[in-house]
């Protein structure tokens, strides 16, 4: 066998057990594990996950924060406005030089799964798309990166986009995305939907929107795209960010829409670090939180994730990536920090996502596939409020990053 990881603590097991891999796979979950590897790596009782997913990533825009002029409002439409300043002149090398230093850096904190979004329109093109399928074949040794289409001037009101979508797709991209909510009126909104089931449908590919991704309460495309889910028997296959509109429905239309999405198998990834920051900038207090009704989905069984949607570009400043930090930001927003509840946030970089991608061979159990995180923790609770680092991240069965430098006090 290749190797095993002794005294690992994993979740649903009181003791702790010994983790077998041989080749790109887990062949053995057990304690006191008599089998010997080709290399023996001691866990010393800290928690041992599956590798993390990220399943919400411009990785296009990450890093213009380096050389952007100031977002001086804060908003959503100066951020568009600034991205498309570099849009114009994007080049594929260029985007995915950017791209790679932080997909590395999100490799080293445990991620082994990127879904990355590209903006595809008539702005700038397929540069984006060509740098992040770049980006993807340099750091595909290290992790599995699905590339997304996304519309980010809309699709109905972009002319050309949908076409740019499609060439996009065909060049490589892996999953169709969509802005419906950016579009001028509701039925240009259900008709970007509607484009993006054609193209889904024509490709047989799963589909990732940002929906709702408003103050205005108004705002019904996910109403949509939860019934277009169900209609076309997508469930399971969909997708939808942010719905930040969720914050300010009113309860008797936000239980319809709970309903709707979790009937459909709608996955919704909220991405907490940036709603915080984008939301609500009009309010007067009390501010909303800018949040999709997170409790009421769960007690719905609807599936959520969360993610690391922007590091320092013009909608966000900071940012890692990194899926604990993800986690530890939503047990704040979203008001998940009994024991249970915190078992649960971590479900969402971990197995709620790997549903969403629809990743079968996820887990620590034999037959598996062997992406796995040694965290320097003995606990999920402890993985939270420490954020510590990854002593070890494996990758089919390959270790890929590793975590090298102790910080001691002097005397």
């Amino acid at each position: 066998m290749s190797f095993v990881i002794r005294n690992a603590r994993i979740r649903g097991h009181k003791q702790s057990v010994d983790i077998a891999v041989d080749g790109e796979k887990i062949s053995a979950v057990e304690t006191n594990l008599p089998a010997k590897g080709a290399t023996e790596i001691d866990a010393v009782g800290s928690l041992v996950l599956p590798g993390f997913f990220n399943l919400h990533y411009h990785a296009d825009k990450c890093l213009l924060g380096e050389i952007m002029r100031p977002n001086v409002s804060g908003t959503l439409p100066e951020a568009i406005e600034i991205t498309n300043e570099f849009k114009r002149k994007y080049d594929p090398a260029e985007v995915a030089a950017r791209a790679v230093r932080t997909i590395e850096t999100g490799v080293k904190n445990g991620t082994t799964f990127f879904r990355l979004f590209c903006d595809v329109g008539t702005i700038g093109g397929l540069q984006a798309a060509r740098g992040l399928l770049l980006a993807r074949e340099k750091m595909k040794k290290y992790c599995r990166i699905q590339v997304v289409a996304f519309p980010q001037e809309g699709i109905v009101r972009d002319p050309g986009a949908a076409e740019l979508m499609d060439e996009a797709i065909r060049e490589g991209c892996d999953i169709v995305g969509g802005l419906p909510w950016y579009e001028y009126t509701d039925e240009e909104a259900r008709r970007h939907i509607d484009i993006c089931f054609d193209l889904a449908k024509k490709y047989d590919l799963d589909i990732h929107m940002l929906v709702d991704d408003t103050d205005d309460a108004n705002s019904r495309s996910l109403e949509y795209l939860a019934l277009k889910t169900l209609r076309e028997g997508f469930h399971g296959r969909v997708a939808a960010s942010h719905c930040g509109a969720m914050a300010g429905y009113n309860d008797v239309y936000a239980a319809k829409i709970v309903d709707i999405v979790a009937s459909a198998g709608v996955t919704i990834s909220v991405n907490a670090h940036i709603n915080l920051v984008c939301s609500a900038r009009l309010d007067r207090e009390p501010k909303r939180r800018g949040i999709a009704r997170v409790k009421e989905l769960l007690a719905r069984g609807a599936n959520v994730v969360t993610s690391q949607d922007d590091v320092n570009d013009p909608y966000y400043p900071f940012g890692k990536p990194d899926p604990l930090e993800c986690a530890a930001m939503m047990a704040h927003v979203a008001q998940l920090t009994l024991p249970h509840e915190l078992e649960t946030v971590m479900d969402m970089v971990t197995v709620n996502s790997a549903r969403a991608a629809r990743v079968a061979d996820y887990g620590i159990a034999p037959g598996m596939r062997a992406d796995l995180v040694v965290v320097g923790a003995p606990s999920v609770h402890e993985a939270l409020r420490v954020q510590p680092p990854r002593r070890h991240v494996f990758k089919d069965g390959r270790e890929v990053a590793r975590a090298t430098l102790n910080q001691e006090l002097l005397p």
